[in-house]
């Protein structure tokens, strides 16, 4: 990484590139132009947002909760808009200085890059602190108070209000992490730290879809994943055809290889979006009237919204970067804002679903109705698809093959072992999160157990067999000299960067895989865990990480940051193994029931007794943890078996060239010592 102390000089910019004439804005910089309309456009948009929402005044009687003072129903809408707006800028600014600006040969980012950076810092401030500020309206809003009500019992009054309204906390967490994004904007100047950057200013947005009031009730596992989805990828794609926008403002010239990229983003992002908000607005809509609810009219207009800026984005891409000019472009930047007015809008208003069913206790806790005893049938034929896992691991499956067939295509070897390795990881991924697994695991503590076991032990060792970096490495071409970093530069960077190094350091590694179990279940984290499907798909990507990071440096088949000798690796692995095997145990004689009073509000009929349930994981984690440990063991030993095999072949080659020079100067030293003797 490289601190503001560097400088960024003007031989990163291409010949010919930079700002158009002032003369054509009548003295004033294109940038100056640009920047004043960007404003007027935001704030215009926050306008039109608070508009629209004062529109429906009868909503606070549908949920019957008071109605708040008219300026936090005003200030809650604008605050809300300029921060996804500018969160939308800052992230698609980060994302082009990294990804599609040409860096300097230092690694530093070049002229262009660096002004999308310095846009990036500035836009990422203003979003952080209006997402601060609309924390703070939606506990007003929340709760029927006036604006400065939930600072009157003091500091300790103000968390006691976040820790019982979890919408608030969503936009605090996004606003602490666009301000850290600020604060490195004017900081960090590689592209690997600005691209890192990048992917939290647009991976933060999850925090307020996740914990949206419309992710509530039957099917709430689908619209929360739905919700965070179409969170993501709107914000990558506006943020990448307004950075595009601003680029060409600046009398830019767009490479092929930056056009490939800025399609790549924008097809990717683009159809995130709308798969994502159509998951959502499926399940939030469900049965209710479209025509006959404020929600379900903006909903129509946001559907014609979405058609007329895709059919646009489309035709654009067709034609060519040659017709990426600021007269199609503006117009995509206009359409993607007035959605995302819409969805701000939307979120204010109750969904037709809530207007015509009412949901059951289970619906409400975990999503859907448990009706039968959990056993084999139901675990083979009791489905659930977890929408974010199943997807991405169907995903990850398809590429990997994809990826085997690119190299033996170019005639480069690849072991069918490893292929089957990485598609016996990803079943496990599946059925873990999508079988009968997936389905009884939010309400048996037992089933909960099963999967915990198999995404944290079974499903890393396979993945770390099928070596996803090697085969990546081999498939994927070099950017080119001048071209900005292409895939295989991001995965080498991983890779080699300090970050990784500590990650996969046995020491931390170990903590990190056996101290979770521990600071999970026997504190309070697993007792709030369990309310929230954000939660349950949290612990399910921190079991496979932890897994994979700890199994990787040990018996992975990509080159780890922190490679042990065969010894030290055995070493690790035994000291390990008594922990995990105390984690059991400690829950299997517990007397105490974790997540007790979540457990006994699904109130399964068939399970009699919470604890001799969780007697039955705390036993399922204790022998399925020995088994896959097992395993690792014979894995690391056959592995160290070959690699000495390999090892003395080599020297036997190297001996028949040089006629064993090393054993013959190793004889003529024993001889000297002998004759000096």
């Amino acid at each position: 990484m490289s601190g503001a102390t560097e400088t960024v000089t003007d031989a990163a910019a291409p010949a010919g590139r930079g700002d158009a004439p002032a003369s054509r804005t009548g003295g004033l910089r294109p940038g100056a132009v640009a920047t004043g309309l960007t404003v007027l456009g935001v704030v215009v948009c926050a306008l039109a947002a608070a508009a629209i929402v004062l529109t429906d005044a009868g909503v606070y009687a549908r949920v019957g909760v008071p109605a708040p003072p008219l300026d936090v129903r005003i200030l809650g809408p604008v605050l809300r808009t300029v921060a996804l707006l500018s969160g939308a800028l800052a992230a698609g600014a980060l994302l082009f200085a990294a990804f599609q600006a040409r860096p300097q040969a230092s690694g530093t980012v070049g002229v262009e890059g660096y002004r999308a950076l310095r846009r990036a810092g500035v836009a990422a401030a203003v979003a952080g602190f209006a997402a601060l500020g609309a924390a703070w309206t939606t506990t007003s809003d929340l709760t029927g108070s006036a604006l400065l009500a939930p600072a009157q019992g003091g500091l300790t009054g103000w968390f006691t209000v976040f820790a019982t309204l979890e919408e608030p906390m969503g936009w605090l967490f996004t606003g602490i992490a666009l301000l850290l994004v600020a604060a490195g904007c004017t900081w960090f100047l590689s592209w690997r730290a600005v691209g890192a950057m990048g992917l939290l200013a647009a991976v933060c947005w999850v925090f307020p879809a996740a914990v949206s009031p419309a992710a509530t009730g039957a099917n709430h596992d689908w619209s929360g994943d739905g919700g965070m989805i179409r969170a993501v990828g709107g914000i990558v794609w506006l943020g990448a055809v307004a950075a595009l926008a601003a680029y060409r403002t600046h009398g830019g010239e767009v490479t092929d290889v930056g056009w490939r990229r800025f399609r790549l983003l924008v097809l990717g992002s683009g159809t995130l979006f709308v798969v994502g908000e159509l998951i959502f607005q499926v399940v939030v809509v469900g049965g209710g009237s479209l025509t006959g609810t404020a929600y379900g009219r903006l909903l129509l207009a946001e559907i014609a919204l979405v058609l007329v800026v895709g059919v646009a984005t489309v035709l654009l891409l067709r034609r060519g970067p040659a017709a990426a000019g600021s007269r199609t472009l503006v117009p995509l930047v206009l359409g993607g804002a007035l959605v995302a007015v819409l969805g701000v809008a939307m979120g204010h208003m109750v969904p037709p679903r809530f207007l015509v069913s009412t949901d059951s206790d289970l619906q409400t806790l975990i999503g859907w109705d448990v009706d039968r005893p959990f056993g084999a049938i139901p675990l083979l034929v009791d489905w659930r698809f977890n929408i974010i896992f199943g997807t991405g691991i169907l995903l990850a499956a398809g590429v990997y093959l994809l990826g085997v067939r690119t190299v033996r295509a170019r005639g480069i070897p690849w072991s069918t072992g490893r292929t089957v390795a990485w598609l016996l990881g990803c079943t496990v991924v599946l059925l873990a999160t999508s079988s009968g697994l997936g389905f009884y695991s939010p309400a048996m503590f037992s089933a909960h157990m099963i999967s915990h076991m198999s995404l944290n032990m079974l499903a890393p060792v396979l993945l770390c067999l099928g070596g996803p970096v090697t085969l990546a490495l081999r498939v994927l071409p070099t950017a080119g000299k001048g071209n900005p970093p292409g895939p295989r530069e991001w995965i080498l960077a991983f890779v080699h960067s300090g970050f990784a190094k500590v990650l996969t350091n046995p020491a931390v590694a170990a903590i990190l895989f056996v101290g979770s179990f521990y600071v999970l279940y026997f504190t309070g984290l697993f007792d709030g865990a369990l309310r929230f499907h954000w939660s349950h798909q949290l612990m399910n990507l921190h079991f496979i990480l932890v897994g994979y990071l700890f199994f990787w440096p040990l018996i992975g088949v990509d080159t780890a940051p922190n490679k042990l000798p065969h010894l030290g690796r055995l070493a690790v692995l035994l000291a390990t193994m008594p922990f995990h095997a105390f984690f059991g145990i400690a829950v299997m004689s517990s007397d105490t029931v974790l997540g007790e009073n979540f457990y006994r509000s699904v109130g399964l009929p068939w399970v009699s007794s919470l604890i001799e349930d969780q007697h039955v994981g705390g036993g399922i984690a204790w022998a399925t943890g020995e088994i896959p440990m097992l395993l690792v063991v014979i894995v690391l030993i056959v592995q160290w078996s070959r690699d000495d095999t390999r090892t003395a072949v080599r020297k036997d080659r190297q001996a028949d060239r040089d006629g064993d020079a090393d054993l013959t100067a190793y004889n003529e030293m024993l001889a000297k010592l002998r004759s000096r003797g």
